[in-house]
């Protein structure tokens, strides 16, 4: 029997239930994606023909079968077109409906729907000629591009979505750095379709490792050279500003500042080790060498406290400032290990690892096991998007070196945030315990994270 009669023939079964419709959501969804426009239509007549004496519940969970089928079926925001309005209008009138007509009914949402709702939502603040999301700066912008990267990773039905976007934003995005430093000297190596690293450069080295990271992730989905390359081209221009005061190896953390931050050199690490597993055999010892380098020298500093937190830098005499434990400090840490882990074997990279993350769920963690920032909700415009770093890098560590107490954390927080953190157009805020204040790009793609993360445990 065809989905569709199915779907007629027990429609009055669940009107009642708290239900999971995502088999019937997939169904129209398929159908939008053969831009088959007239199968919302044909389902509400084929009700209204069939079991014309529809209960207000009934027809409350076929408008919730639109609902999720909008979901599901979504190019997310690809150009826009007249089908994708049409299943957008669907969708709205659905989540109206429902509510006034049977407001006692619910529907189970998995962590992919979650997912998927909130890269909807991420995308209305995507902006194709600028190539970047409107509300948020320059560095998060390239935290934008990776979750939506990691997502389609694991859910191949955001892969359009994701696709444009990296082709979109390769092309328009540099166009738009806010500020290029003195580094955009720097040539590229590669020539023909390889994007020029140097237009990606800013005066912050730490805004250039967000960016390869970025391009490395839309790589790991795409397998394009062009990513990949690009990113390689702006780690090597990284290499060139390597050496501070202290201890003669790391980074400063830009090209005006002789600070010593832990997030630039956290950063490099995470670069050379990410791409140490994807270069070709002749360079994969080059990237190696870096990523141990960059660790011994990091952990031979003053980062790390005594309870295995991570302070956000270096005093001149490059002693521990003593400032802000930040979450995103003890979090590209644990990719950056978990990925020199893989691609130079050491049992001591994953204890370190495992001891930093103890650590930071020790202090970052409420009692519900949500993750917090000491300036919510007041964090706008950089630690908006710490968050969601610490979870992504959290869930790679899960993934390498399993414990119950990451994957509690992760769900905590993803479950947190669906239903204390977003408000009713599906934007997420910073204080992931509640309540929704007020959302960006930035808030709403760190949280994404957390969603992104919940599905790969």
């Amino acid at each position: 029997m065809q989905p569709k009669i199915q779907a007629i023939m027990q429609i009055r079964g669940l009107a009642n239930a708290s239900v999971d419709l995502s088999d019937w959501a997939e169904y129209l969804g398929q159908s939008r994606r053969l831009r088959n426009k007239n199968v919302p239509l044909f389902f509400f007549l084929s009700f209204a023909f069939f079991v014309p004496e529809l209960a207000l519940g009934e027809l409350a969970v076929f408008l919730k079968l639109l609902q999720l089928a909008d979901i599901r079926g979504s190019s997310h925001f690809a150009p826009p077109s007249a089908l994708n309005m049409q299943f957008l209008h669907w969708g709205a009138l659905s989540t109206v409906l429902v509510g006034l007509i049977y407001p006692g009914f619910t529907v189970a949402v998995d962590a992919n729907s979650r997912a998927q709702i909130a890269l909807n939502a991420l995308q209305n603040w995507y902006n194709a000629t600028s190539g970047l999301w409107d509300t948020c700066g320059w560095w998060n912008g390239a935290n934008c591009l990776t979750v939506v990267a990691d997502l389609a990773a694991i859910d191949p039905s955001v892969l359009d979505t994701a696709t444009y976007v990296f082709g979109n934003t390769l092309q328009n995005a540099p166009a738009y750095n806010p500020q290029p430093g003195p580094e955009v000297q720097v040539q590229s190596r590669y020539e023909g379709d390889a994007a020029n690293a140097s237009e990606w450069m800013d005066s912050a080295y730490d805004d250039d490792a967000w960016w390869a990271l970025a391009w490395i992730a839309a790589y790991d989905v795409t397998t394009d050279d062009t990513y990949l390359s690009l990113a390689q081209d702006i780690f090597s221009n990284l290499t060139k500003a390597w050496g501070t005061r202290c201890g003669g190896g790391g980074l400063q953390w830009s090209t005006t500042s002789s600070y010593i931050n832990a997030i630039t050199n956290e950063l490099f690490l995470s670069v050379a080790a990410h791409l140490a597993n994807r270069a070709s055999d002749s360079e994969r010892e080059t990237y190696v060498g870096w990523a141990q380098k960059q660790w011994d020298w990091f952990a031979a500093q003053d980062f790390i406290g005594s309870n295995y937190t991570i302070n956000d830098g270096l005093l001149e005499n490059c002693q521990n400032n003593g400032q802000t434990v930040w979450s995103y400090n003890q979090g590209v840490i644990l990719g950056g290990l978990v990925e020199l882990n893989r691609a130079a074997p050491n049992d001591t990279y994953l204890e370190s690892a495992n001891k930093i993350a103890q650590g930071a769920i020790n202090t970052l963690c409420d009692a519900n096991m949500v993750i917090h920032d000491v300036c919510e909700p007041n964090c706008a415009p950089d630690a908006t998007q710490f968050k969601g770093i610490f979870i992504r890098n959290l869930q790679m560590l899960q993934q390498d070196s399993p414990n119950d107490i990451y994957k509690n954390v992760i769900e905590a927080c993803a479950n947190s945030i669906w239903e204390n953190d977003r408000n009713d157009q599906n934007q997420l805020g910073v204080n992931w315990a509640g309540p929704f204040s007020s959302a960006d790009a930035s808030t709403h793609s760190s949280a994404l994270d957390a969603l992104v993360a919940a599905i790969a445990v």
